[in-house]
C-alpha cells in the first residue's frame, strides 16, 4: 500500500525543522544543480545528500525503496538519449547500423541521470520526514498559502494510499468474476486500461463528494482561521536553508574549478 506517513527516527535533528524550512531547502539546492550539465556537480550533490541523511534520521535502504521508480525514469533517459541524442562527438563505442552510441552521447546521459537523482533525493528526503498535516500547517503559517489550496493539497495527499487498495480491489472483483488476461500481452494491456479508468472515475467521485463535504464545514469561508498546532520558523530553519545554498553553491564551484561546468544555457 502507499504510504505517505514520515519514516524517520522523530528524535533526528534535521527532521524536526519547519516543514517549509525543509521544503525550502530541497527547492534552493535542486535550484542551484539546474544550471549545470555536468556529472561532476550532481555526483558532489548526491554525496552530500547521502552524507547528511542520518541527520534526517532515514536509513539508507529507506530511501533507496522511495527512490525506486526514479531508477525507471534513469533507464528511461538513458535509452533516449542513445537512441536520439543529435550530439554523436566522442569516441565511438558502439557502431551497429541505426545505432551509434559515443563516449559524448553516454556521458550527458550520465549527467542527466545524476542530475535527475540530485534533484529529485531532496524532495524524497523532505516528504519522508514531514507529516502532511505539519506542512499544510506550515504552507499556510509561515509560507501564507492559501488555506483552501494548502487544505485541499493535504486532502488529496491523504486520498492517494487509497488508490493503491482500490486497484486491488478492482482486480481481485474482475478475478472473482472470471475476467482475466492470462498470458496474453493484449489482453492484458486491455485489462490494464480498463481498471485505470474505473480507478480514475472512483478517484473523481471520491474528490467531488470531499469538495461538497468540505465547503459544507465552511472550509471554503473567508472568516480568519484557527490551528490546533502552531508551526514556527526559528534560526535553526533559516540556517537550513542557507546550509542548503551554501553546500548547493559549493557543488557548483568545484565543477567550475575542475574544469568540467557545463551551463545549461549558453
Amino acid at each position: 500500500m502507499i504510504s505517505l506517513e514520515p519514516v524517520a527516527a522523530p528524535g533526528a535533528p534535521l527532521a524536526r525543522r519547519n516543514p517549509v524550512a525543509k521544503l525550502a531547502a530541497a527547492l534552493v539546492f535542486s535550484a542551484v544543480l539546474v544550471a549545470t550539465l555536468d556529472p561532476v556537480a550532481p555526483a558532489i550533490a548526491i554525496a552530500v545528500e547521502l552524507a547528511v541523511l542520518p541527520l534526517f534520521g532515514i536509513r539508507y535502504r529507506v530511501l533507496a525503496r522511495r527512490a525506486l521508480p526514479l531508477l525507471a525514469a534513469a533507464a528511461g533517459i538513458v535509452v533516449t538519449l542513445v537512441l536520439f541524442a543529435a550530439d554523436r562527438s566522442g569516441r565511438v563505442l558502439l557502431d551497429a547500423g541505426p545505432l551509434l552510441v559515443t563516449s559524448g552521447v553516454l556521458l550527458t546521459a550520465l549527467g542527466l541521470v545524476l542530475r535527475m537523482f540530485a534533484v529529485a533525493l531532496p524532495g524524497v528526503i523532505v516528504f519522508a520526514t514531514t507529516d502532511p498535516t505539519d506542512l499544510a500547517d506550515a504552507l499556510v503559517q509561515n509560507a501564507k498559502a492559501p488555506a483552501r489550496f494548502a487544505i485541499g493539497t493535504l486532502a488529496a495527499f491523504r486520498l492517494v494510499p487509497l488508490l493503491g487498495q482500490e486497484w486491488q480491489m478492482i482486480e481481485m472483483a474482475r478475478r472473482a468474476r472470471g475476467v482475466d488476461a492470462g498470458r496474453n500481452p493484449v489482453a492484458k494491456l486491455r485489462l490494464f486500461v480498463s481498471t485505470a479508468f474505473a480507478l480514475l472515475v472512483g478517484a473523481i467521485r471520491r474528490g467531488t463528494r470531499l469538495a461538497v463535504a468540505m465547503d459544507a464545514r465552511g472550509f471554503d469561508a473567508g472568516t480568519p482561521r484557527t490551528f490546533a498546532r502552531r508551526q514556527r520558523f526559528g534560526v535553526a530553519d533559516g540556517l537550513l536553508v542557507a546550509g542548503a545554498a551554501v553546500l548547493g553553491s559549493a557543488a557548483i564551484a568545484v565543477s567550475v574549478a575542475l574544469g568540467t561546468f557545463r551551463p545549461l544555457i549558453g
